[in-house]
C-alpha cells in the first residue's frame, strides 16, 4: 500500500474562531487553538489556504467568517472557493486553486453535500492525488468537513435511536482515510450509539468520535495527536466476540460484545495501522 504524504486534521465542531469572549469548551485563545495548529501544520502565516463552505447552507456568510477568523491569526493568502455543484467542481481556476493550496478547510454543515458536489470531480482527484503525494500538504474539515473525510460517511441518523438497525444512513465520502469512520460534536449530541452502529456495519474500520472544539492530527495516514479542549473516543471493532448487524431485521434493537474504547485527551496519540494509544505524559506542556 502506497504511504501515505500528506496531514489530515479532522475537527469535532465549534472550534474557537476568537469571536466569543466566554467560551465553555476552549483550550485557550485562537491562537494557540486548533485553527492555530491547522496554520502551523499548513507552513504558517503565508500559507496559502483555501475554505470550501460547500457543506454549509449559509456558505458566503461562513466563509466570511473564517476570513475574519484566520485574519486573526496573521494569514493574508485566504480564499473560499463557493462550491456548490459538480460543475463548479470541474471549473479551472478552482481547481488550479486546489492545485496550488498549502491547505484546504471544509467547513461544517451538511456532510451528503460534500459528497454529492465534490465526490468523484476533478477536484476531487486532485485533492486525493496531493494528499498522498504532498507531504506539505494538509486538508483539514470541521463537522461535516471532517465526516466526510471518511470513505464510509455518516450521512445521518437519529442519536437517541441509533442503535436500533438502520437508523444510521451511511453513504460515500471523500475516501481520504477509509481506516476511519468520524463523527463529531460527539459529546455535546450524544452520538455514542450513532457510530457504534457504524462500526457494527463496518467493523473492519475505527471510529473516532470527536467532541466540540477538539480535533486530530493524522500524519501519513495512521499517527494521530488529538488537539484541541475537549476528549476524542476511539471505537475498534477489531475485537468484537458479538455483533448481530447482519442477521438483523430493520428497526430490531442491536447487540455487540467486547467493543475496545479509548477515550483520548489533548495530546494523546493513537496508531491506526497497529491500535496502540499513547498517552501525554502528566508533566508535560498541552499542545
Amino acid at each position: 500500500m502506497q504511504q501515505i504524504k500528506g496531514t489530515l486534521i479532522p475537527i469535532g465542531g465549534n472550534e474557537d474562531k476568537g469571536f466569543e469572549e466566554d467560551e465553555i469548551h476552549r483550550l485557550d485563545y485562537v491562537e494557540e487553538g486548533i485553527l492555530a495548529h491547522v496554520v502551523d501544520e499548513a507552513g504558517g502565516k503565508q500559507a496559502k489556504i483555501i475554505v470550501i463552505p460547500t457543506a454549509s447552507s449559509i456558505p458566503v456568510e461562513v466563509g466570511e467568517n473564517y476570513l475574519a477568523a484566520f485574519a486573526t491569526l496573521g494569514c493574508k493568502n485566504v480564499t473560499v472557493l463557493d462550491i456548490r455543484s459538480q460543475a463548479d467542481s470541474e471549473k479551472s481556476d478552482f481547481i488550479n486553486h486546489i492545485k496550488t493550496a498549502d491547505c484546504i478547510m471544509f467547513s461544517g454543515g451538511d456532510q451528503s453535500k460534500i459528497a454529492k458536489h465534490i465526490g468523484g470531480s476533478t477536484i476531487h482527484t486532485v485533492l486525493l492525488e496531493r494528499y498522498k503525494n504532498d507531504e506539505d500538504f494538509v486538508i483539514a474539515g470541521t463537522s461535516a468537513g471532517a465526516m466526510a473525510m471518511s470513505k464510509e460517511m455518516i450521512a445521518g441518523g437519529s442519536a437517541a435511536k441509533s442503535f436500533v438497525k438502520g437508523a444510521v444512513k451511511m453513504r460515500k465520502g471523500l475516501g481520504l482515510i477509509p481506516e476511519l469512520v468520524i463523527d463529531t460534536h460527539f459529546i455535546q449530541r450524544g452520538r455514542f450509539g450513532r457510530i457504534t452502529e457504524a462500526i457494527a456495519k463496518f467493523p473492519e474500520a475505527t471510529g473516532f468520535g470527536l467532541a466540540e472544539d477538539t480535533g486530530m492530527i493524522i500524519k501519513n495516514g495512521e499517527n494521530c495527536t488529538v488537539i484541541g479542549s475537549g476528549m476524542v473516543i476511539v471505537f475498534d471493532g477489531k475485537t468484537l466476540t458479538l455483533n448481530n448487524q447482519r442477521v438483523l431485521d430493520e428497526g430490531t434493537p442491536m447487540t455487540m460484545a467486547n467493543l475496545t474504547l479509548h477515550i483520548l485527551a489533548n495530546g494523546d496519540q493513537y496508531d491506526i495501522t497497529n491500535h496502540k494509544v499513547t498517552v501525554l505524559p502528566i508533566e508535560a506542556d498541552f499542545i
